[in-house]
Formats: C-alpha cells, structure tokens, sequence
C-alpha cells in the first residue's frame, strides 16, 4: 500500500505530507478531520494530497465540485489510487480571481517500483463558500522520471534522491 497512513498514527508534530514546511496538526490535519475548511484553493489542493497520502478517500470524494463528484465514487477513488505511494508535492503557482482560482503542482509517486511526476493545473471552485476541486489538466511532461545517480530529491530534504525518496 505503499506511504499510506492512518491519520491516529501520524505524529502530529511531524512536517505536513503536503510539503508545507508547517506540522500536520497545525496544517492538513484540521482540513481532513473536518474542524476547518480550507482558506484558499492552494490550501484545498495541499489537503487533497495529504488526502490521497492518507487514503482519505471520503475527504477526497467530498472535496470534489457538486458537477464532477456525481460521477465519482468512494470505490473509483480507493481502487484508482490502491497502489501509489505518494511521496513528494511542489506548488508550482496559485491565482485566484473571485469564486474561482487555480493552482499549478507536481505530485510525485511510485507505484510497482516506478517513480512518476503528475504535473498539473488544477481549477477550483467556490461553492457555499467552500473551495472545491473541478477539473484539472494534465501537463506534457507528466510520467516516468529518472533520477540521476546524484540528483538531490525532489522533496526537499536536500538528501540524494537515492538515500531519501529513491530508497526501497
């Protein structure tokens, strides 16, 4: 199952699985546990990630805009999503303009043993006063990456990929 964590066990002074530099208790966490709504897009999408790091798939399903989660279900999410492991997010830009807002990303993942970049940008949408995920497109250069022998990883930790992400 690969990076996936229940919520009750992740040590809530660990940094967020979005990459915000920020503690999980004090970033995601009030978002996927219900006692928050997100601020902005860009704070929904972090949250939609740690989501899918989490299998938070009910979070995920209502997180979606009214028009595009009618065509979902909670099964699509789990199965779709059943053998990544989530490893790395970069917000790339954010724009928001009244009721709605973008925000371009990758998303790093393994799944079978082969790591994979989903570049993004996303559009969301305000509905009730909440900030949802609509639609997205998917970047040219999304898919298969190789890391250099020497590449530092893409999360951060300025550690070689290979002793970091790249391990296992």
């Amino acid at each position: 199952m690969g990076l996936i964590l229940p919520i009750a066990t992740f040590p809530m002074t660990r940094l967020c699985y979005c990459h915000s530099q920020q503690p999980f208790a004090q970033c995601c966490e009030p978002l996927l546990s219900g006692n928050s709504t997100a601020p902005s897009a860009e704070a929904l999408m972090r949250s939609r990630y740690s989501a899918y790091a989490t299998a938070n798939f009910d979070y995920v399903l209502n997180t979606y805009s009214r028009e595009k989660r009618e065509h979902l279900t909670l099964a699509d999410l789990q199965e779709n999503a059943e053998a990544t492991q989530w490893l790395a997010l970069q917000v790339e830009s954010h724009s928001a303009d009244g009721e709605t807002a973008e925000v371009q990303f990758c998303a790093y993942f393994k799944e079978q043993g082969k790591l994979y970049k989903l570049h993004e940008l996303s559009r969301f949408v305000r509905e009730e006063q909440q900030w949802k995920y609509h639609d997205g497109d998917i970047l040219p250069d999304t898919g298969t990456v190789k890391m250099g022998r020497n590449d530092l990883c893409f999360c951060g930790s300025e550690r070689k990929f290979k002793q970091c992400c790249g391990k296992g």
